[in-house]
């Protein structure tokens, strides 16, 4: 069989022993979740257990788990002893988001291997932020075995503006940052001051603009990071229907299409989408939208028939630098505004332990995007040119992080 075209940064840690020489003697943790898999599917806790040399002492998991049984947000994961290899497994989505001084003291080198979704709100950048520093006080190192961000380069959204900071919120990142986990680590390395011994086990054979995943190659197998981030489609479409968890609308959990169709009881969805076809058709290129209904199993509406759209970004309609997903669920919003301008959108309630702000705001890093789904005034080319600066701005800034060509 011939070697495979495409490795991630644990493909390479295993298959070049100059890779892992400095390792050798050293304590060495794993942060991962279920998609840290090898070319082969075999786990990475599996694969670094018995790869001569290494000392595995302890293991970390993020939200929704080590074995990403975790269904939704705010279900914690408890700390364990691995029953296999009797090795501490700490959770960093449980008693605490942060390591503490008695979970770093188990290890000299930490490697992180986990598949992201290029989506500031995705809580595993935030993730790796806090290990970052917990790492910088501590002189401990981190590694990350670095992996696709499947939606490849596209930039799109407001950064998150200063105060704004949450779990969902690292850093002054737009919503589609167009970086890969191991990127972001130089970035955030950068931006914070670390101190840190970090390094990139950079991917080989990785083409970000490669037609047909632009991200994403095509020989991978697609496992879910998180339990509803169940194919590539979802990926696509996440950067927009994520906002859908600051509003009162279904976004799919409960269905075998999460996070890419939206809806409730009581919306028309034809005319929905005849309304944002009225308001900026220009937004909505590279998709197609289809009239849906759906009964979630659990979480919003449950039991109850929903009426929506999904949002089709496949097949040979798909256009992936002209589809912007943020723009397409913002314009959704205004739409259903015109439509039904006293609906109950903006959904109150505690997210990611943030209790006083509307979750809408933290997901977006500030108020400006709901400040003008609620405004009759403002038009398309008012939230073009908030979001257009920055997206410009943040392209300039990423450059100097970029791995790959």
């Amino acid at each position: 069989m011939s070697a495979p075209r495409f490795l991630t940064g644990l493909d390479r840690l295993l298959a070049e022993p100059e890779l892992t020489r400095p390792l050798v003697g050293k304590r060495v943790a794993l942060l991962a979740h279920p998609a840290s898999v090898t070319h082969d599917l075999t786990h990475a806790v599996d694969a670094l257990a018995v790869l001569p040399g290494l000392n595995l002492s302890a293991l970390f998991g993020p939200q929704h788990g080590l074995r990403g049984d975790k269904q939704d947000n705010m279900v914690e994961s408890p700390d364990y002893v691995d029953p296999q290899y009797g090795i501490p497994a700490f959770s960093l989505y449980g008693r605490v988001r942060h390591p503490t001084d008695e979970m770093m003291s188990h290890f000299d080198v930490l490697l992180v291997d986990m598949q992201d979704l290029g989506c500031r709100i995705y809580t595993f950048i935030t993730t790796l932020r806090y290990v970052l520093e917990a790492a910088a006080r501590h002189g401990k190192a981190v590694w990350v075995l670095d992996r696709p961000n499947p939606v490849g380069r596209p930039v799109e959204g407001t950064l998150l503006q200063a105060g704004w900071e949450s779990f969902v919120g690292a850093g002054p990142l737009p919503m589609r940052h167009g970086l890969t986990l191991g990127e972001l680590g130089h970035w955030f390395v950068a931006h914070l001051g670390l101190d840190v011994d970090y390094r990139v086990v950079a991917m080989s054979g990785w083409q970000p603009d490669a037609a047909p995943g632009f991200g994403w190659p095509a020989e991978r197998e697609w496992i879910n990071p998180s339990p509803n981030a169940p194919n590539l489609s979802m990926a696509r479409a996440y950067a927009g229907t994520v906002m859908l968890e600051g509003t009162t609308l279904s976004e799919g959990r409960g269905t075998t299409r999460p996070l890419e169709l939206f809806g409730a009881p009581g919306i028309a969805p034809r005319a929905l989408i005849e309304a944002m076809r009225e308001i900026a058709p220009q937004w909505l290129a590279g998709c197609r939208l289809r009239e849906c209904w759906f009964e979630p199993t659990f979480h919003k509406h449950a039991g109850q028939l929903c009426a929506g759209v999904q949002i089709h970004v496949d097949v040979d309609h798909y256009d992936h630098a002209a589809f912007r997903p943020w723009r397409v669920m913002a314009l959704a919003f205004k739409a259903l505004r015109r439509l039904l301008p006293g609906y109950a959108l903006w959904r109150e309630f505690a997210y990611e332990y943030e209790f006083e702000r509307l979750a809408i705001d933290l997901i977006n890093g500030g108020p400006a995007l709901r400040e003008w789904v609620d405004d009759d005034a403002a038009a398309p080319v008012d939230l073009d040119a908030i979001a257009g600066a920055d997206e410009t701005a943040w392209l300039e800034a990423r450059r100097p992080y970029l791995l790959y060509p």
